[in-house]
């Protein structure tokens, strides 16, 4: 049998709390935008290594219904982390992917998410021609540590 992979009932969950509000399209994105590692080649084709432990930052993008409690939540968090940013406690998470396989088996594909932070705010928008996003709330939150583990 050819390997499947069925995708569903992904979980997401900050700071212990299980998002259920979620909204429309890509709700939960992870994303690593520098690389793990550096090569460089020099005189004679000598090859230079490096690591780049920026490679490991996480950039997550989390669409929320607007208004929901769980938009009030992440706002209440975002309230805290800009009113006093030095005594912030910096949050954690999990993103898990539940991956069937056709048999009746499934894996868990979990992101560990720690050292969390917001780096923008939540943008608004009113409009008058039927445009769904003016009633999502959109959190970007930078993580410096998101391993990544199969069971």
């Amino acid at each position: 049998m050819a390997t499947v992979a069925l995708s569903g009932n992904d979980v997401i969950s900050i700071n212990n709390r299980v998002f259920s509000d979620l909204a429309d399209g890509n709700c939960f994105e992870l994303n690593f935008p520098n690389k793990i590692a550096a090569v460089k080649l020099g005189k004679n084709g000598n090859a230079i290594y490096s690591i780049n432990k920026t490679g490991l930052l996480a950039e997550s993008v989390l669409r929320l219904i607007r208004g929901s409690s769980d938009d009030k939540f992440m706002q209440g968090l975002l309230a805290t982390q800009q009113a006093n940013f030095a005594a912030w406690v910096l949050m954690i998470g999990t993103f898990t992917k539940q991956i069937g396989h056709g048999d009746g088996t499934i894996s868990a594909d979990t992101y560990v998410l720690s050292g969390g932070v917001f780096v923008e705010q939540v943008p608004g928008k009113q409009n008058v021609e039927g445009d769904t996003e003016q009633s999502v709330s959109i959190y970007k939150i930078d993580w410096s540590n998101a391993p990544r583990a199969i069971t």
